[in-house]
Formats: structure tokens, sequence, C-alpha cells
């Protein structure tokens, strides 16, 4: 392209229109007639529109390429997002927990003895220990831990951050899942060795109440983990973005389902080398469940000392004056 005959021509144009106009001053000073007053404006608008064409050509090659015209704010949006992507990948092992609630606890749970008195205790109803749990402590953190945490970390201050109360909900996943082993290491001690049918109910002398610790440990760890994932990450995403915010909070319980799924095929896979029952069989009393919540703790500590790794690097994104000034120079402090 001859950019610089583009130039000589705008140039050339750019004289002629002020030209035309000292011109047009010059025959209104002198009295001169209407018509032809009117030519020389009309000849004046035509080289204003000559004189803008190099302009419009500059425009329309940046319309070509929209990345050009991106404006700051989409940049600053999508900066926000990614950096919540570490924060939010080391979520994904806490819903590998969660999940245990309705699918190895319940298969824990069909093999003990089932019957208090003359009452049956379905092994998937335990799980309302688990909504219990939910409700108390959301009531003990809002008017019991919170107003202590306040006092201890100043005045002025909100309690715990979002990003502290998701490690405590780790903390917490991991003494569920301790708890849960240890439960099922007495439950193997007291099973029934000569049980011709170990997969029905009652295979073992050790009572289903027993499993209420694991399933209040796992209600705690809701409350401080996914409330404060939800509250995080919609405090952290732009206004044009709250949604996809709640959309993380999803997707990771959705990913722990499958990555639960995953690990159970993995493990069985390894642990039914050599003709060996598993870890994981359809009859527990000859499987070692326990090592399986076993691994799942030792996982959980892995995922934590990760997670306080990316909350340290966080930086809080101060957005509505959701975030302190405490907030901001470190996203988790110890």
């Amino acid at each position: 392209m001859d950019f610089s005959g583009r130039q000589q021509r705008h140039i050339t144009t750019s004289f002629k229109t002020e030209w035309l106009l000292e011109t047009v001053l010059v025959h209104q000073e002198m009295g001169c007639g209407p018509l032809k007053l009117a030519c020389l404006q009309s000849q004046m608008l035509r080289q204003s529109r000559i004189h803008h064409i190099w302009g419009f050509l500059q425009l329309e090659q940046s319309l070509r390429n929209p990345c050009r015209l991106c404006p700051i704010t989409q940049v600053e949006e999508a900066k926000c997002i990614l950096r919540l992507i570490p924060i939010w990948m080391c979520t994904i092992i806490y819903s590998i927990v969660f999940t245990q609630t309705a699918s190895l606890f319940v298969e824990q749970g069909s093999p003990m003895r089932t019957t208090v008195s003359n009452f049956r205790i379905p092994p998937a109803s335990m799980s309302s220990f688990d909504i219990i749990s939910v409700a108390a402590f959301i009531f003990i953190y809002r008017r019991i831990l919170d107003p202590i945490a306040s006092r201890i970390r100043g005045t002025g201050s909100k309690g715990l951050t979002e990003l502290q109360r998701m490690g405590v909900g780790l903390i917490i996943a991991v003494m569920a899942m301790v708890s849960a082993g240890i439960v099922e290491c007495y439950r193997l001690r007291y099973s029934r060795k000569g049980c011709v049918n170990c997969g029905a109910s009652s295979s073992s002398w050790m009572g289903i109440l027993w499993q209420i610790p694991q399933y209040v440990l796992v209600g705690a760890s809701e409350v401080f983990m996914y409330v404060g994932q939800l509250e995080f990450f919609n405090s952290q995403t732009p206004d044009g973005l709250k949604s996809f915010g709640s959309a993380l909070c999803m997707t990771s319980i959705s990913l722990g389902n499958y990555v639960s799924s995953l690990l159970v095929s993995i493990v069985m896979k390894i642990s039914t080398e050599d003709n060996m029952p598993g870890w994981i069989p359809g009859n527990l009393n000859n499987g070692h469940l326990d090592r399986f919540y076993f691994l799942l703790a030792a996982l959980t500590i892995i995922d934590f000392v990760a997670y306080v790794g990316c909350a340290k690097w966080y930086k809080c994104t101060k957005l509505e004056g959701k975030c302190d000034g405490n907030d901001q120079e470190n996203g988790y402090t110890a």
C-alpha cells in the first residue's frame, strides 16, 4: 500500500479545504451573492469529506481485527476469572469427600446392625444427620465462632475470611475421613465371619449409630467449605459474571462425583490384582474400605497443603467493598 501517496493527498485536500474556507469568508466580507457563496460552501463540504477518508481507512483496518478494540474492562474481568482457577481446582478433592455421604457411607452402613430396640434405621436415612449438622453449625458459626474470631483478629474485622473458612472445611473433611476409617476398622473386627449372606443387613455386631460422627463432621465441613466457597466466588467475580461464580461451585461438585468414580475404579483395578478381593468388593467384610477412607484423608491433606499455597498467592480483588485491608494484603493467613 502506498501510504506516502495517501499522506500527500491528505495534505493537499487539507490545504484546499483551508483555502476554500478563507475564500468563503472573503466573499462574505465583499458582499457577494448568495448563489456564489452556496457553490463555494458545497465545494468546501466535498473537500472536507475527502479530508476524513484517511481517518476512516484507519478505523476500518482496526474493525477488521476485534482484538485491537478489546476494552480494558474485559481484560480485567478475564484476569479475575483466571486467578480463581487454582482455588477452584483445590475444591474438587473436597467434593470427592462430600460424595461419599451418598455412596460409600450407605454401603458401609448396610452390613451394620440397623435395629435399635424394635426400630429399624435404613442406612440411607443416616444422611439426615448431615442435614442436621449443617443447620446446627451454621447457627454455631454465626453466633459463636464468628464473634470470637472477630475479637481475636481485632476491631473492624469480620471474623474469618472466605479463604480461611474453606481451609477449615478441608481440615474437618480430613477428620471425617479418619473417623469413617476408624469406624470401618471396628466394623470389620466385629463382623460375622461365618455369615453366609454377608451382603445382607446385620452382618456385623456393630450398630449403625456409630456412623453419626462422620456424618456430623462432613456436615460441619460443608458449612465452612461450600458456604465460604460460594461467597468467595461471588465476591471475587465482576458484576456481569456473578452467575459464573455460582457455576464454579456447581462444577466443583459435579467433577467431584466424576473423580470419585474414577478413583474407585483405579483403586479396584490395582487392589484386585493377584486374585485379591480388593478394597471395595461386593462383600465389604472381605474388603478394606478403611484403607480407601484413609487414602481420601491423605489426598485431602495434600490438597490442603496445595490450597494454602494458592490462597497465600491469591490477592483479594476489592469489589463492592467486600474485602477489607487485611484481605487485600494476604488472601490466607494462618
